[in-house]
């Protein structure tokens, strides 16, 4: 029992135990649309984007998000900062979210961008930008994947440019299966790490 006179004790200070982010996002990050960002009338050609996710050992990723940004078939984002004088798809809003499965595949259904301008008005390549989010990852890792058999864009785009050579094939989809779909596998650690931009 302590008086007035008597000062009350300290509690010590005791570290909070760290923790990850989730499991959480196959459930609470729904998008109504999920992973067909091109409906029935979107103008442009039809493709399928595809790929698994792995980790450092190259186990894949289960209960990751992936989510996509990309401009129409004309090369136009669906966004008010993006004032070019090109077609602006009504059908289209370039936007797209997917769950990895067991596998740590994702899937979208979508078309193929044209080419962006960039900075200094200088063109990029037809690209589709990509984020994931997973377990663990405290900031969303951003990354982009070009298609391989743009050759003549691909090699002159500014973005790709700042990439070492050797790493480039890391970003780069190729076509398989029927010639519509493109595959991308992304590693978030390792060997193969696929290269992630600071944005």
């Amino acid at each position: 029992m302590s008086d007035a006179n008597t000062p009350p004790r300290a509690t010590p200070y005791v570290q909070t135990p760290s923790q990850t982010v989730g499991p959480f996002f196959h459930y609470s990050l729904p998008y109504e649309a999920g992973p067909h960002v091109a409906g029935e009338t979107t103008q442009g050609e039809r493709i399928t984007v595809e790929g698994r996710i792995t980790d450092g050992d190259g186990l894949p990723i289960t209960d990751a998000v992936v989510e996509i940004w990309q401009a129409n078939a004309h090369g136009r984002y669906r966004h008010p900062e993006d004032d070019q004088d090109k077609p602006l798809d009504e059908a289209f809003d370039g936007f797209g979210r997917a769950a990895t499965d067991e596998q740590g595949m994702f899937r979208f259904h979508t078309i193929k961008p044209g080419a962006v301008p960039g900075l200094h008005n200088e063109m990029q390549a037809p690209h589709i930008n990509i984020t994931l989010l997973a377990r663990g990852v405290l900031k969303r890792m951003a990354t982009r994947l070009y298609f391989a058999d743009e050759l003549e864009a691909n090699r002159v785009d500014p973005v790709l440019n700042l990439v070492p050579e050797e790493r480039r094939k890391t970003l780069i989809a190729e076509r398989s299966g029927d010639g519509s779909v493109y595959r991308l596998d992304i590693s978030v650690q390792g060997e193969n790490e696929t290269v992630f931009f600071d944005v």
